[in-house]
């Protein structure tokens, strides 16, 4: 697969530029802002079309005991920027002798914001990523705390459990399929050909194609998809996207360099030269 000029792109490289690229932001509710301006100062232009809605545990209380609880456990491994913002909602993480991992990078930097450091994958930033730092490699007997929401892969927890790990899982929020209005139908509808839609979920993606009218969804097909991983590949084709592009990881520079490298090639294609 080719790989695309990372957005924050080093001395030398050729800089990712998404002129007049629509790019369609499929994460939850209230979270896509950030993307939505880089997109804008590569040139191209957002639609903000969440396929989930992040809400809070369903049982506060609950929560917030496991949530407690965990902090004396061994590891504590947070699933996402999410996880560390509800989380922390309900109680300030003490002080820990644990070892913290983040998932990834965007993760990593939600913890730092609070002054919590945390390990991060340096080569893959997902569930195998995890899997693969030392303090999980062996983790029999130790405790284990996973903090996020319900549901996912459940990877993490299967290799943990198998590896003879003491884990607790902490569901400190909720996802929901987020509630599209009259306008996102007519935006996805008005979509060009040459729009890129950004897949990190496979939930997501499902809720959209439940959501969306038969047409307005048929639209949405005709435009690439740049997902994550091979798991949202599949589930993307057999929705019913033809054009895919997967791109390194669910990491948000990641997905903009796979919508960069479409639209350097579709330039190519269309003989412009580059800047």
């Amino acid at each position: 697969m080719t790989r695309a000029s990372h957005p924050d792109h080093g001395k030398g490289e050729r800089p990712c530029r998404l002129e007049g690229l629509t790019v369609v932001i499929t994460r939850p509710a209230g979270t896509g802002t950030s993307l939505a301006k880089k997109v804008r100062v590569l040139g191209g232009t957002p639609l903000l079309l969440p396929g989930l809605s992040l809400r809070g545990a369903a049982d506060p209380r609950h929560a917030r005991t496991q949530w407690l609880a965990s902090q004396r456990d061994d590891v504590l491994i947070f699933t996402s920027p999410a996880a560390v913002r509800f989380a922390l909602a309900l109680a300030p993480l003490a002080k820990t002798h644990g070892t913290v991992v983040a998932v990834g990078q965007g993760t990593a930097r939600a913890l730092q914001r609070h002054g919590i450091a945390a390990q991060v994958p340096a080569s893959r930033q997902d569930s195998e990523g995890v899997l693969g730092l030392p303090p999980l490699q062996q983790p029999e007997g130790k405790r284990v705390a996973l903090i996020g929401a319900p549901g996912g892969r459940g990877l993490m927890q299967q290799q943990l459990m198998e590896r003879s790990a003491a884990l607790r899982e902490v569901h400190v929020y909720r996802r929901a399929a987020s509630r599209l209005t009259t306008r996102h139908q007519e935006a996805v509808q008005q979509l060009p050909a040459a729009a890129c839609v950004l897949l990190s979920s496979v939930e997501a993606l499902q809720n959209l194609q439940a959501q969306l009218s038969p047409p307005a969804w048929a639209h949405l097909c005709r435009a690439t998809a740049v997902v994550s991983s091979e798991r949202i590949e599949e589930a993307a084709r057999a929705a019913g996207f033809v054009r895919i592009h997967r791109a390194a990881s669910a990491n948000r520079a990641d997905l903009l360099a796979g919508a960069c490298t479409l639209y350097s090639r579709a330039s190519h294609e269309a003989g412009v030269p580059d800047c």
